[in-house]
């Protein structure tokens, strides 16, 4: 009991003092706020589709990159920034930093979405950007071209204020993250890796600020990812993730993610019954295609499945293929990998971690009523393709997601309202800013914890 009314995980740095930067104002004018959303909404416009890894609307990409120089002057005419497109399409951007002793960081997103079909169902045509009740509706508004825009947004707002980092940065944006990101990302990376870099940080897209879709929580979130395969629930961030979250949850919730040392296993029974919970417990599977038969009245010789695997953190690769393999034991039933790689490293998220901390710091700033925790992001993004180039990656971005919006991500009706969007941009200039800090303060921990 005294643990469950104790327990606040990571609160340390709340108390702590910050070193001081000179922070400048984003006072953004009504101007101002209609030009950066005509901004977005172009982008929007621009039917920048990956079908497949040799099939994209590469007319769409270029007319991006145009649309891109064309509203982000400061950012393309700066001495502070150098920019190269990689791959013919994607872009990175180093913008030069006054401290050369201070490692930078590095901010990805991507400009490239899945199809969208107007017949499917949407409000609003998939490509139109209309504004409906306060939200524009189109593909690639939530995944990822708010990142895309917001980012550069807000170095655009920074540079005519005036703004020279302390610390360095780069800017990463591919082109064909939907299939794989071998020829942006990829050749990013390899650009980097080629100069000596090495990063403190790297952000990108992944989970969000979720509001009521957590059973049980007490306000928003963000969260920074017959024969079952076995639960892990406990082996990974996950654990962290609830007793990050512990407090902000009512009785008898409450009690239990206090104190999962005694909880784990009915915990994990539970989540495992939702389907969108199942992988904080165990690596998932799905059956994406299946292949068999070729008349109604006559038995199939021949029957092949594709199956799309989540693997959990405390997992590898070959552990997995190994219990299929042993599950099936039927020498009848061919295994063949189509394609695969193991789950990323868990990134630190502890009070030294420069990353995290500023991240966390930026949103509490901005939305005191969010609670902060660290996650599994279930999805792969480009961020995989940077591996060699820091030991923490952070997927996340400041969009909130209410019941029923996590369906619109690769659905029908994908939105972001004009408020979200705007939060977006403060929230990378305030980021950028806040990581100009050479060092965290020290760690207040042992004054709060039990």
């Amino acid at each position: 009991m005294s643990r469950t009314f104790t327990l606040k995980e990571n609160l340390g740095l709340q108390f702590a003092q910050w070193e001081n930067t000179t922070i400048i104002s984003a006072d953004i004018s009504k101007q101002q706020r209609e030009v950066l959303l005509a901004n977005f909404k172009a982008a929007i416009r621009i039917p920048s589709v990956s079908f497949s890894q040799t099939h994209q609307n590469t007319s769409a990409l270029r007319e991006f990159d145009q649309l891109l120089r064309r509203v982000f002057p400061n950012v393309f005419s700066s001495s502070l920034v150098k920019h190269e497109v990689v791959g013919n399409y994607s872009h990175l951007f180093t913008v030069l930093g006054t401290d050369p002793e201070l490692v930078p960081y590095m901010l990805l997103a991507h400009i490239d979405v899945v199809p969208a079909n107007e017949v499917d169902g949407w409000e609003a045509p998939p490509f139109s950007a209309k504004e409906l009740n306060g939200f524009i509706y189109g593909r690639g508004t939530i995944d990822n071209k708010q990142c895309v825009m917001g980012i550069l947004q807000a170095v655009e707002y920074l540079l005519e204020r005036g703004y020279v980092p302390r610390r360095g940065f780069y800017i990463g944006l591919g082109h064909d993250e939907e299939v794989y990101g071998y020829n942006g990302a990829v050749n990013i990376a390899k650009v980097l890796k080629s100069g000596g870099v090495k990063l403190q940080y790297i952000l990108d897209e992944g989970l969000a600020v979720m509001d009521g879709i957590i059973t049980g929580l007490n306000g928003p979130a963000a969260l920074l990812e017959e024969s079952p395969m076995p639960r892990l629930f406990g082996y990974g961030p996950e654990q962290s993730t609830f007793e990050h979250l512990a407090h902000k949850f009512q009785f008898p919730l409450r009690f239990m993610m206090s104190n999962l040392w005694l909880f784990n296993p009915l915990l994990s029974r539970v989540m495992e019954r939702r389907p969108d919970m199942n992988a904080f417990v165990r690596t998932t599977t799905a059956v994406t295609m299946f292949n068999s038969g070729v008349k109604v009245n006559v038995l199939p010789s021949h029957a092949e499945a594709f199956v799309n695997l989540r693997i959990h953190p405390a997992q590898t690769l070959q552990e997995v293929l190994d219990l299929i393999k042993s599950t099936i034991s039927d020498n009848r039933v061919k295994l063949e990998l189509v394609d695969g790689f193991d789950s990323l490293p868990i990134s630190s998220y502890d009070e030294q971690s420069f990353g995290y901390q500023i991240i966390k710091k930026t949103l509490l700033d901005m939305f005191p009523q969010v609670t902060v925790a660290p996650s599994i992001c279930i999805g792969n993004t480009d961020s995989r393709h940077y591996m060699d180039l820091t030991q923490d990656i952070y997927r996340f971005n400041p969009t909130w997601l209410r019941p029923g919006e996590p369906e619109r991500i690769h659905g029908i009706n994908e939105r972001m309202s004009v408020q979200n969007y705007e939060e977006i941009v403060l929230f990378y200039f305030q980021l950028i800013q806040e990581s100009d800090i050479r060092i965290l303060p020290p760690s207040h921990t042992g004054q709060h914890e039990l």
